[in-house]
């Protein structure tokens, strides 16, 4: 059985076992290596750049958490020690990283791994900017990418790593790589999610030089470096620290606090543990974040949470605990993003974000019964291939992206439930009209909008709602029905 990353880590940090740390080098070679290579465009370099970070992941191994996804860590670090790289040199021989990157796609490597991939005229565009475009990324959406589209990892894996469930995980995967594509298109690099899919797939990781794995080792060993290296691993480990520094941001007295504190807004739970007891809402400094949040629970209950560029809708629904294809809200709402953190000790999270909000932004909100524009899910004809009656099972819902295609997959859930699950795919509330009882499972695929700047406009929810009822209709032999009924409702409102 394979040993897991950080297993092997601490292996390693404990006895400085040489076999964990060379097994942990023939695994992730690659990916340092040919990152290394992307990024600076010279051979000879990447391979200093590969053993600075490999030194830098012996003398860290100690330091590192137990939830540290190595992949990830090691492709940021890799990036680190490349913008280190390439500033020695820049002053050195005064020239453009640029000019590396053109080098690096017209040489002979390149020119090999076109021969080899159907992906050529794709990958020549996204290379030059595509490690650029990954570290404007949050760090999880970052992660997901390396482990899915570096690593090769399944959903499966993915969700382990992440500690999401496999929907969760297929949902990030499927956002993250929009907000890649959206982040290329702003750079000129018009291509689909899918190409970039496969163009990262076929080119992203390429085979080590042969020898370079045990020169990496054995100066992990304690094996004579050159200077060169020396210097990239210090100058590494600076910029690391002050990435870090960065990361922690220092505020005035907030809502619970009376004095100044200093709190750490990176996307995880065990940080957010560690944070002192605040209610934070603020305009974003994270402006290139995901819109992601974390939380911390106990049993069903969110005890802490997190959001990071959120928009003020997402934040209402999260403190109703409601849905946001059911909340009506007033035409005059902030456009900006915000941050929040509530890390103050209280089993009710929501009734604070409900009080600061309404204490920031003068808004409330309450449930009412509403008339209201609905789709009502209808049998159209039976027999259909993707609905079947189900034989028992644990209930899931899963999501994919392939080749432009979203697939859904539900099993063992009533069609009450599986309307609900509709709603975010068409924007509007829909309500089970079926007439039909007990448990199905659900197996419907059609084709993804294309969103512009990664951005929900009512064009792509239109566009991805006919996408919806054609496949009901012809897959599962259902159909969504405009109507006005009855159903609760959360009305968003101002204080008067």
């Amino acid at each position: 059985m394979t040993r897991d990353d950080m297993t092997l880590v601490r292996d390693f940090a404990a006895t400085r076992s040489e076999a964990a740390f060379a097994a942990l080098v023939d695994r992730h070679i690659g990916l340092v290596h040919t990152a290394a290579v992307r990024q600076v465009g010279d051979a000879h370099l990447a391979e200093e750049i590969t053993q600075a970070v490999f030194l830098i992941l012996a003398r860290k191994a100690g330091s590192l958490g137990a939830k540290t996804i190595l992949p990830a860590w090691l492709y940021r670090t890799t990036r680190y020690a490349a913008a280190d790289a390439l500033k020695t040199r820049r002053r050195r021989q005064a020239r453009e990283q640029e000019a590396y990157m053109q080098s690096t796609l017209n040489g002979p490597d390149a020119e090999a791994v076109s021969r080899r991939s159907e992906t050529e005229a794709e990958w020549r565009q996204l290379a030059p900017l595509l490690d650029d475009a990954l570290a404007e990324l949050g760090e999880t959406d970052r992660a997901a990418l390396v482990l899915r589209y570096f690593e090769n990892q399944t959903v499966g894996e993915i969700a382990g790593a992440l500690r999401l469930t496999e929907s969760a995980a297929q949902k990030r995967l499927t956002r993250a790589l929009e907000k890649l594509r959206a982040i290329c298109v702003k750079r000129g690099v018009t291509l689909t999610a899918t190409v970039i899919a496969g163009a990262v797939t076929a080119n992203a990781v390429q085979a080590a030089p042969v020898g370079l794995a045990v020169t990496v080792t054995a100066a992990a060993k304690g094996a004579a470096v050159a200077a060169s290296v020396t210097a990239l691993v210090k100058g590494t480990l600076s910029l690391m620290a002050w990435a870090k520094a960065k990361m922690t941001i220092a505020i005035g007295a907030v809502a619970v606090l009376t004095t100044a504190v200093v709190l750490n807004w990176e996307q995880d739970i065990e940080k957010l543990e560690q944070n002192p007891p605040v209610l934070v809402l603020r305009p974003t400094q994270f402006p290139n974040g995901g819109g992601s949040a974390g939380w911390s629970k106990r049993g069903s209950k969110t005890i802490k949470q997190m959001a990071v560029n959120a928009t003020i809708q997402s934040l209402l629904v999260s403190a109703y605990s409601f849905v946001q294809t059911r909340t009506v809200f007033p035409d005059d709402l902030p456009q900006e993003h915000f941050d929040l953190m509530i890390t103050v000790a209280t089993n009710r999270p929501d009734l604070l974000l409900q009080g600061e909000i309404k204490r920031q932004f003068g808004l409330v909100a309450h449930r009412e019964i509403r008339e209201t524009n609905v789709l009502g899910l209808k049998l159209h004809h039976t027999n259909a291939p993707g609905l079947q009656i189900s034989k028992g099972g644990r209930l899931s819902n899963s999501g994919s992206f392939s080749d432009n295609q979203f697939t859904m997959a539900v099993s063992n859930q009533t069609f009450a439930r599986f309307a609900s699950e509709l709603e975010q795919y068409v924007g509007k509330p829909v309500t089970n009209r079926t007439d039909l009882n007990g448990s199905y499972n659900f197996h419907l695929r059609w084709k993804w909008p294309t969103l512009v700047s990664n951005t929900w406009n009512q064009a792509a929810i239109e566009q991805n709602q006919v996408a919806v009822e054609q496949a009901l209709r012809d897959q599962l032999g259902l159909e969504l029905v405009s109507t006005r009924e009855p159903i609760e409702m959360l009305v968003v409102e101002r204080v008067k």
